[in-house]
């Protein structure tokens, strides 16, 4: 009830390694609630972030405390009492930007209520100072120019005045004497979170520097991968040229098998016709004797012919008839003879082309 959130917002939550003072450690798995907290009784702010049932931040602003931001969505502050340093990791810049604003304008609150209790101090000092000044003058005054009935009258009450106002003081003086020493203390302890920030700023600063070394040794990587995509690339279109040629060679070779079985087909008739060769041989042969025959018959009959030419001479009658008989037959046998001698000239030309 006595505090009161005045900011609210969502954040990974960070812790620096205590061994090493350099790496961060995830204090929550996922993104959780950071709020700022004003404790009206005690006129102080809080940072407070709960996952689940465990606090994992619960830490006091206090006026030398110094929000950073170390990239555009990370920010991080010091806080002695807890003595660790806490991170905060963002979605986005404007977060951190809201962030960071909430934190310096509550440490400029926290300055100016400190400087405000000091002012307070140093006037109620000097204002009792300058009455404890005055009343001894007044004493004496009274001392001198009045009885001592007034001298106990107008002495009792300031004295006691003066008293209680001397032991405010020296409560006043002791509080502010030990605050005094708890102010040097967490000075001091800041001095050490300064330089223990300063110290991982100039190792973030190196690590940057060993990124950007990386960062340029990944372009030059990057750069020899895309001229290796490249040749790549020129070496796949050599092969997708190398399959459209091979594409048109395995056509060509259908095509020359398609072409060699039909010559297979050719050559089985061809075979067929081969086995059919020694009967046309055989065949041929018997033609040819045949002829021989013919032409020896043929032979005799021209010999008939010049004997039947005499007979013809002798008898007018007979030859009158057998010169119609004989051209009859001259004429059928010249059929013949041409019937024979072209298929003698078939039957050779076969035999050649076999």
């Amino acid at each position: 009830s006595r505090e009161q959130p005045i900011f609210t917002t969502r954040a990974h939550v960070f812790q620096i390694d205590p061994s090493t003072k350099k790496n961060w450690v995830p204090a929550s798995k996922q993104a959780v609630t950071v709020s700022y907290f004003y404790d009206v009784t005690r006129n102080s702010y809080r940072i407070i972030s709960v996952d689940g049932a465990k606090v994992i931040i619960n830490s006091t602003i206090t006026p030398n405390m110094t929000f950073t931001k170390t990239s555009q969505k990370f920010g991080q502050w010091a806080d002695s009492r807890a003595n660790t340093v806490f991170g905060l990791g963002f979605s986005s810049e404007q977060q951190l930007t809201k962030v960071a604003c909430s934190f310096h304008s509550t440490r400029n609150r926290r300055r100016a209520d400190s400087k405000q209790k000091q002012e307070q101090i140093l006037t109620h000092l000097n204002r009792n100072e300058e009455s404890g000044c005055e009343t001894p003058s007044s004493t004496q005054a009274s001392s001198v120019n009045g009885t001592d009935d007034e001298k106990a009258s107008h002495a009792g009450p300031a004295d006691t005045q003066l008293k209680s106002e001397n032991d405010k003081l020296k409560i006043a003086l002791t509080q502010s004497a030990a605050n005094v020493k708890k102010w040097e203390i967490e000075l001091q302890t800041l001095r050490e979170s300064n330089a223990r920030l300063t110290t991982a700023l100039q190792e973030s600063a190196a690590s940057v520097e060993q990124w950007k070394k990386q960062f340029s040794i990944c372009r030059d990587e990057n750069d020899r991968l895309r001229h290796k995509i490249d040749e790549l690339e020129e070496q796949c279109s050599e092969i997708n040229r190398e399959k459209e040629k091979n594409t048109q060679l395995k056509h060509r070779i259908e095509e020359l098998e398609s072409e060699l079985r039909e010559k297979e087909t050719e050559l089985k008739d061809l075979r067929k016709q081969s086995e059919i060769i020694p009967q046309l041989m055989s065949e041929c042969e018997y033609v040819s004797e045949k002829l021989e025959a013919a032409e020896r018959d043929n032979q005799n009959l021209e010999d008939k012919v010049r004997s039947l030419k005499t007979d013809i001479e002798e008898s007018k009658y007979r030859q009158r008839h057998l010169k119609v008989e004989l051209k009859n037959f001259l004429e059928v046998l010249d059929g013949k003879i041409d019937d024979l001698h072209d298929f003698r000239r078939g039957l050779s030309k076969l035999g050649t082309d076999n």
